[in-house]
């Protein structure tokens, strides 16, 4: 994602450059050249980069809106998940679960693998039927 927006700030650099180039060329070209020239030769080089730069913030944001779309559906999943296990737990486990967070204590080995394994097995037999 930033290296994509770093690629179109580097190319809209290099547009810049090759037009300022350019409207150099020109000038010491044509020695009579008016100031209405020159005028249009900046209008079309801050159009240009501008342009590159709009390109470059819309590509951006495609990929900014794909990235919430997942998020929400990630959020989602897990929303549904966690109101499964929570029907399937025993109230023994949800007021042990609730004393860790309180106490802000992770489980030990022992109590997290009782309680993981319990909801595990009805948790697969009852997520198929959703799917």
């Amino acid at each position: 994602m930033k290296v994509t927006l770093l690629r179109k700030q580097g190319s809209a650099r290099i547009t810049m450059k090759v037009l300022y180039l350019e409207l150099e060329q020109h000038l010491k070209s044509s020695s009579g050249a008016s100031v209405v020239a020159i005028d249009n030769k900046i209008e079309q080089a801050m159009d240009l980069v501008k342009s590159h730069l709009m390109y470059a913030v819309r590509e951006e944001v495609e990929v900014l809106k794909e990235q919430i779309k997942e998020l929400v559906e990630k959020n989602s999943q897990l929303e549904q998940e966690n109101t499964l296990l929570k029907t399937l737990a025993s109230p023994e486990q949800l007021a042990q679960f609730q004393a860790q967070l309180q106490t802000g204590s992770p489980p030990s080995s022992s109590q997290s693998q009782g309680t993981t394994q319990q909801p595990a097995q009805p948790a697969s037999q009852g997520s198929g039927p959703s799917a």
